[in-house]
């Protein structure tokens, strides 16, 4: 579905078009859920993030104006009700255990993104992103899981394109060095001789 697909179902939902808004929740449904679940990190708070985010998606809608990509203003709404859920629950995220997987495309991108798909395991992947700050943990969810560009990151965290540059390269840093760590023979325990 293009960005003007969804810009129609928009536009017929606003209507009253039940149908459309149904699409529109359908189609999207699994990346606001994704990340949903990458930034809390477990099953329970990121249904109920996820159930609040189309919830606020539907109140929403009659405001939304075309102004940004519909995707990028339905992630908005889905990391604002995650950061949310994680505040009633006052709690950090925590390791994940799946079989889903942490991205359900394989990225590939320009000068130095980690090609996360060449990493075997999961679980290893799991602690590592939930491991991050929020502030790195969440840009890099929405470009490496929702695959927003850096300028739709911008507007749906609100913040300036440099800084979610930043974030990204120095989230992905992190995430490297934790993956190194964990697949790097010298950083694991062995018994003495």
């Amino acid at each position: 579905m293009t960005d003007h697909d969804d810009l129609a179902l928009v536009t017929a939902a606003q209507g009253g078009d039940r149908q459309a808004l149904d699409r529109l929740l359908r189609h999207h449904y699994d990346r606001i859920h994704a990340v949903c679940r990458r930034i809390t990190g477990n099953d329970a708070d990121a249904a109920d993030a996820t159930q609040e985010a189309l919830i606020a998606i539907v109140r929403g809608l009659p405001r939304f104006d075309g102004r940004s990509k519909v995707g990028t203003w339905m992630y908005r709404v889905a990391t604002n009700a995650t950061l949310d859920e994680l505040r009633r629950r006052r709690r950090r995220p925590v390791a994940v255990d799946d079989s889903t997987g942490i991205f359900d495309h394989h990225p590939t991108g320009e000068g130095g993104e980690i090609q996360l798909d060449s990493v075997i395991d999961r679980e290893v992947l799991e602690v590592a992103i939930a491991s991050l700050p929020d502030e790195f943990r969440i840009p890099v969810v929405l470009r490496d899981v929702a695959d927003l560009d850096y300028s739709e990151i911008a507007e749906a965290l609100s913040i300036p394109l440099g800084t979610v540059k930043s974030r990204i390269a120095r989230g992905r840093q992190q995430l490297a060095e934790r993956l190194g760590n964990q697949s790097d023979p010298s950083h694991r325990h062995t018994e003495a001789p």
